[in-house]
């Protein structure tokens, strides 16, 4: 296995068991670690698309960053105090 192979496989490790942690009641969407988990694992799978492009799974891949990102900033916000 190649160190990019072996680099996409964490992302895809990571965006699944967010996934799982979802799905099984031990992580909330709003959680900075699950959109943490997602943001992360899409870039790596992204990093392995630079050296074998496909442009459907480059879509989907940017899509999901995007929309993670905008969920880690949510959370962010949501943790703030508020100003008084």
């Amino acid at each position: 296995m190649s160190l990019i192979d072996a680099v996409g496989l964490v992302g895809v490790a990571l965006i699944l068991g967010a996934y799982v942690a979802l799905q099984t009641g031990r992580w909330q969407a709003k959680e900075v670690r699950y959109s943490a988990a997602n943001a992360a694992g899409a870039a790596l799978i992204l990093v392995t698309l630079a050296f074998d492009f496909n442009l459907s799974a480059a879509v989907v891949e940017g899509f999901w960053l995007v929309v993670s990102v905008y969920g880690l900033l949510k959370a962010r916000n949501a943790d703030a105090p508020d100003a008084v």
